[in-house]
């Protein structure tokens, strides 16, 4: 967590800014009117054009989009001569795979008019060519392209908006890093010694001389050096002032990751040193469960896409699944979109719950129920007790996403047979990596075949940078929870005394609270999260234009977030939003570490 009080106290102001400020992989962006966020949602070039930075699953990193481009123009893409068509970078092949299978299936496409172009493999093969003495100086992560018409980019972008499986911009910045590095090989001179060498053999196991000088042609197609010193220089300040990284140690680095997840490691470690022995679960509470139950992701809507696919690979895929509350709003559209659809319960009650249990009554089967606990943006808490024992009767999964709660304040794992989980929200708190994370349950009634199948459908494709990154972030992930927790009913008593304000949504007051009671952890607290309505929705608008916090999408930051949810979220469906309780002048708000006496301050001013 930064230390400096500014960081906190001080938000970014200006449209469009990264949130935090001045940051290459800031995950929020500054909105700061609530017209801004209407006009985001509508296009506005007023709006559009100031954007900096964005939530990463909605808006495409400049690092991204640049080696796009470098891609694009690759011999081996030009090869292809494919026009008009546009591209998507994944971490792997398999999930390159998926995402040409969603595009064909959704376009109504032959799989053949799509390509999967491995850009990593045409780098390593010109650095191999080009000087073989470089091979370990320089790092080149897997980037992998599926190439699409480009009046296909909707559907792609639905893929790689809901799965959360494109590549990190920090995956990006290192294989810009290598691009410019081949550069300033290739300009020195070595390429023509390359050259040279090739042609005097009458085969190559790298590339034929033809395919060489394409090769020269690409890496010389562009006079880059500013962009190549700038690159060199954020990565600079990234490593000596931000998080001092060193690659040798990612994979400690996940497993102690691992271990923070699982409950197993509180206290900070040395990652240089032997990391100790893993201790018995003391928060998740379940027997046997070790890091070898919790498996990372990229982002968070990874994990949750990778326990549908999972679930309907080892279970019955022909049976539709649940989303059982209002749920983030690609949770709902994984399980509408792939598998055998989706029943969906948006209220979440108790009523509901009745509905749900005549269904099963009437014979249907399911695949896995999905919630939230608790739920965004209305923080209502699910019966999980009742649903664990609708799970056993009628045989179906139950995955819970703890991200708001988070494992320190709740203990959901005993009725769920997954828990999935945001990483970059409260656990990291900097808001500056994506991240996942899925635990099994060890004592789960699917378990045994889960861990069965898990080496045939998992693979790893969190970047060891935002792994390191990530470890960092989350050292005094329990500390900044507590200060979080309290902040926030804080904020929930002022709000509470207002006679401005309609409706308060926090779990601790909400009609659902003995459901959160009973999975509420001894010494944890409420969450960070809090919605609030007014009652008169120009209230709602001035509210939001003049508080003096930081403004955009995401939550859990160590810092004051607002925005306008509904807005944000739903604004092409603004009355079915409605029709689900969910007001569209609602305000969201992620409370923060800020002293007390500030953010008080801060909402007395704004509320008046």
């Amino acid at each position: 967590m930064s230390l400096s009080l500014s960081y906190l106290v001080n938000p970014p102001t200006e449209t469009g800014s990264s949130i935090p400020a001045d940051t290459d992989h800031a995950i929020s962006v500054t909105l700061p009117t609530w017209q801004a966020n209407v006009g985001y949602e509508e296009g506005d070039p007023s709006v559009i054009t100031k954007m900096q930075t964005g939530y990463p699953r909605f808006f495409i990193n400049t690092f991204i989009k640049e080696c796009a481009a470098i891609v694009k123009r690759s011999p081996e893409v030009q090869k292809l001569s494919l026009n008009n068509y546009d591209t998507m970078l994944y971490p792997s092949k398999a999930i390159g795979q998926q995402c040409v299978k969603f595009i064909a299936e959704k376009a109504h496409i032959e799989p053949s008019a799509l390509h999967i172009f491995d850009a990593s493999h045409s780098l390593k093969l010109y650095l191999k060519t080009l000087d073989p003495h470089h091979n370990k100086d320089i790092l080149i992560p897997d980037v992998f392209a599926v190439l699409f018409p480009s009046d296909l980019f909707g559907v792609a972008k639905q893929f790689w908006q809901h799965t959360g499986e494109g590549i990190s911009s920090r995956r990006a910045v290192c294989f810009l890093h290598a691009y410019r590095m081949i550069q300033t090989i290739t300009k020195e001179g070595s390429y023509k010694q390359s050259l040279s060498h090739l042609k005097s053999k009458s085969r190559s196991r790298y590339a034929s001389p033809q395919d060489m000088e394409a090769l020269q042609n690409w890496m010389s197609s562009e006079n880059q050096s500013n962009e190549a010193e700038m690159t060199d220089v954020n990565r600079y300040l990234e490593e000596r002032y931000g998080r001092n990284l060193d690659l040798s140690l990612a994979t400690s680095a996940k497993i102690v990751l691992r271990r923070r997840i699982a409950g197993t490691l509180e206290d900070e470690v040395d990652l240089k040193k032997s990391l100790p022995r893993e201790k018995e679960s003391e928060l998740r509470q379940i027997q046997g469960l070790t890091h070898e139950d919790v498996y990372l992701f990229p982002t968070g809507m990874s994990s949750i896409y990778n326990a549908h696919r999972i679930l309907r690979n080892v279970l019955d895929g022909t049976r539709k699944s649940v989303c059982f509350g209002f749920c983030y709003v690609d949770t709902l559209k994984i399980l509408e979109k792939w598998g055998a659809g989706c029943h969906f319960y948006g209220l979440g009650n108790g009523s509901q719950l009745d509905e749900f249990e005549k269904l099963l009554e009437s014979g249907e089967k399911v695949l896995g129920l999905f919630c939230e606990f608790p739920s965004n943006p209305l923080l209502n808490t699910p019966d999980l007790v009742r649903i664990r024992q609708l799970a056993d009767k009628y045989d179906f999964a139950v995955v819970v996403d703890e991200t708001i709660g988070n494992f320190l304040n709740v203990e959901v794992l005993p009725y769920a047979d997954m828990v999935v989980s945001s990483l970059t929200k409260i656990f990291s708190g900097d808001s500056n990596v994506m991240g996942g994370s899925l635990v099994l349950n060890p004592l789960g009634r699917y378990y045994g075949k889960l861990k069965e199948e898990m080496p045939k459908l998992y693979e790893d494709n969190f970047y060891d940078e935002d792994a390191l990154t990530l470890e960092r972030n989350s050292r005094d992930f329990a500390d900044r929870s507590r200060v979080i927790n309290e902040n926030a009913e804080v904020i929930c008593d002022l709000l509470l005394k207002s006679p401005k304000v309609k409706q308060l949504y926090y779990p601790k007051y909400n009609a659902s609270s003995k459901n959160y009671e009973i999975c509420k952890r001894k010494n944890g607290g409420y969450g960070g999260l809090l919605s609030v309505i007014f009652h008169n929705p120009s209230d709602a608008r001035h509210f939001y234009d003049h508080i003096r916090v930081a403004k955009g999408p995401s939550l859990g930051t160590n810092f004051t977030l607002a925005s306008p949810y509904t807005i944000i979220a739903h604004y092409q469906e603004l009355d079915w939003a409605e029709e689900n309780g969910i007001n569209r002048n609602l305000v969201r708000v992620s409370v923060g570490m800020e002293p007390k006496n500030h953010i008080s301050a801060v909402f007395s001013d704004a509320l008046n």
